[in-house]
């Protein structure tokens, strides 16, 4: 599950308390595990955030054009071409992308379904990092059906090997 050619960089707009060194490594090994059920066998480098409602908002507006506070966001370094080989010769880290998480809303989610904070952050990094990975939930109603199968997937196996 561990992927020893993964380099996140963490960081965070504010001090957060939940923020700690289980909570980042929960993400990497949810980043991971993602990258290792999609095949992704190269060296890999992505960026992970933590912020509170505020922050995400105005990032919502600013590159999605919506007006609200959101779960996460991803940035994704890529548009993946059919033949993703030749996208990733040599054995360089390849930028994925970037992720922001809010904390405040993750934790909210948490309780309104019943799942640890733990739980939610790692879903959202799972999330997330298919998105990287060139999964789009709304593109089209099977794609989302699509995305929502392999996070489920992820996340059980996930839990099943911590």
């Amino acid at each position: 599950m561990f992927n020893k050619k993964l380099l996140i960089r963490f960081s965070a707009t504010k001090e957060f308390e939940e923020v700690n060194y289980a909570l980042k490594h929960l993400v990497r090994c949810a980043i991971s595990e993602t990258l290792s059920e999609e095949d992704f066998s190269f060296p890999a480098e992505i960026s992970v955030t933590f912020c509170d409602n505020a922050h995400i908002k105005e990032i919502n507006k600013k590159y999605r054009n919506k007006n609200s506070a959101t779960d996460v966001l991803s940035f994704p370094m890529y548009d993946y071409p059919e033949d993703e080989g030749e996208l990733f010769p040599g054995d360089e880290a390849l930028s994925l992308g970037d992720i922001v998480i809010s904390v405040e809303r993750a934790k909210k989610q948490a309780e309104e379904i019943g799942n640890s904070f733990e739980r939610e952050v790692a879903f959202l990094a799972i999330h997330s990092t298919l998105h990287l990975l060139g999964y789009d939930h709304e593109r089209s109603a099977e794609d989302d059906e699509i995305q929502c199968k392999r996070q489920k997937e992820i996340i059980e196996k996930l839990y099943n090997t911590l």
